[in-house]
């Protein structure tokens, strides 16, 4: 099934602690999904945070459209969503979403992890905000 938007069940997927796979559009050929951490918000935009000087980042500003693809865990019946859209790169919030997703993947009250999120945290950051096109979305 196809729509230009997330659906309740689409959020409610996506708030799960799962990675996505992002690829963007002026990429490599052929192109090369990375795992990310993202957050699905209220407003039906997939967000990520990601350093300033990545690769990904002077891809979008050349090409802003990419794609991230969800998936359940292999021992969960089959399930995924895309979404491919327009990007925007934000200079705002992106600490206090690394914070959110820090939290949500990992266990904070491991020293080595809650050592890891504060070496993120003290590095510069850009939030990528997935602004949905299209999405698609297969469940069995």
């Amino acid at each position: 099934m196809s729509t230009s938007t997330l659906t309740a069940d689409d959020l409610e997927f996506l708030r799960r602690p799962l990675h996505g796979f992002l690829t963007v559009a002026a990429g490599p050929l052929p192109p090369q999904p990375r795992p990310v951490w993202f957050e699905a918000t209220e407003s039906g935009t997939i967000q990520l945070f990601t350093t300033p000087d990545a690769a990904k980042v002077r891809r979008l500003r050349r090409d802003p459209r990419a794609s991230i693809v969800v998936a359940a865990p292999v021992n969960e019946r089959e399930r995924w969503v895309s979404v491919t859209g327009r990007t925007t790169i934000e200079t705002d919030g992106a600490r206090d979403l690394a914070s959110r997703l820090g939290a949500r993947y990992w266990d904070l009250d491991d020293p080595i992890r809650a050592q890891d999120l504060a070496a993120i945290l003290a590095e510069d950051q850009l939030r990528i905000v997935l602004h949905p096109e299209t999405v698609h979305r297969y469940t069995y």
